[in-house]
C-alpha cells in the first residue's frame, strides 16, 4: 500500500476495532480508534499538524448514531472527510444513500482485506486531493487580497480585455500609471501573461459578467 495516512475507526465492537487496528498498521496506515460516533465527533480535529492525508472507516450500526448519521453530522459541522462504510447486513438503498453523502464505497465486513485496502486508498487519494486544492485556494484568496483597491479596479479592466489607453480614461489616470499598477499586479499574483491572469481571476470569481 503505497499511499500513506489517518484512518479513523470508528466502531462500537471492541475486538473489531482492535483486529482492524492491527492490520492497518501492519499495512502501514497510521490508525485512530472510537467506540462511537459521538465519540468519534467529540475527539476529532479539524486539521492534524502534519496535514496527512485523513479518511473515516465507520461501522454501519452503531447505537446512537450510526455510520450514515455519522457521515451526515461531518457534513453539516463542514468536517470533509471521506467514509468507508463497513456493514455486517448492508443493502442498496442504504449504499446509496451512503454514496450520495459522498462515501468513498460501501463494503460488506466479510470482504476480502485487499479489497478494504483499495478503498481506503482511494479515500485517503480523494482527501489528499481535496487538501491540495483547498490549499491553493487559500494560496489565490492570500494572492488577492495583497492586491490595493486601485489594482484591483485595473484588473478588472484588464481581465475585460481592454487596453492600457482605455483603462486609463476609463479611471482618470496617466497610461504609465496603469502600466507601474498592472506590473504590481502581476507581480503579487505571480503571473507572467494576461492569459494566466485572466485564468487566476476567474478561479475565484473575478471578471465575470459584463462590466
Amino acid at each position: 500500500m503505497s499511499t500513506q495516512g489517518l484512518v479513523y475507526i470508528v466502531d462500537d465492537d471492541s475486538s473489531f476495532r482492535a483486529s482492524m487496528a492491527r492490520m492497518l498498521s501492519a499495512a502501514g496506515l497510521s490508525v485512530r480508534s472510537y467506540a462511537s460516533a459521538k465519540e468519534f465527533l467529540a475527539g476529532l480535529t479539524s486539521e492534524p499538524a502534519d496535514g496527512v492525508a485523513r479518511c473515516v472507516l465507520s461501522d454501519l450500526c452503531m447505537p446512537e448514531l450510526d455510520g450514515l448519521q455519522l457521515q451526515e453530522a461531518c457534513e453539516a459541522a463542514g468536517i470533509d472527510l471521506p467514509f468507508v462504510i463497513l456493514t455486517g447486513h448492508g443493502n442498496v438503498p442504504t449504499a446509496v444513500s451512503a454514496m450520495r453523502h459522498g462515501a468513498i464505497d460501501f463494503l460488506d465486513k466479510c470482504d476480502p482485506q485487499p479489497a478494504l485496502l483499495c478503498s481506503l486508498t482511494r479515500a485517503l487519494e480523494s482527501d489528499a486531493r481535496l487538501r491540495a486544492a483547498r490549499a491553493q485556494r487559500e494560496d489565490l484568496a492570500h494572492r488577492f487580497a495583497a492586491l490595493t483597491a486601485r489594482e484591483r479596479e485595473v484588473l478588472d479592466h484588464v481581465v475585460h480585455g481592454r487596453m492600457n489607453k482605455q483603462i486609463a480614461a476609463a479611471l482618470g489616470i496617466h497610461e504609465r500609471t496603469v502600466k507601474l499598477h498592472r506590473k504590481a499586479i502581476t507581480t503579487k499574483l505571480g503571473v507572467r501573461s494576461v492569459a494566466e491572469l485572466t485564468t487566476l481571476s476567474a478561479q475565484v470569481g473575478l471578471g465575470r459578467g459584463p462590466n
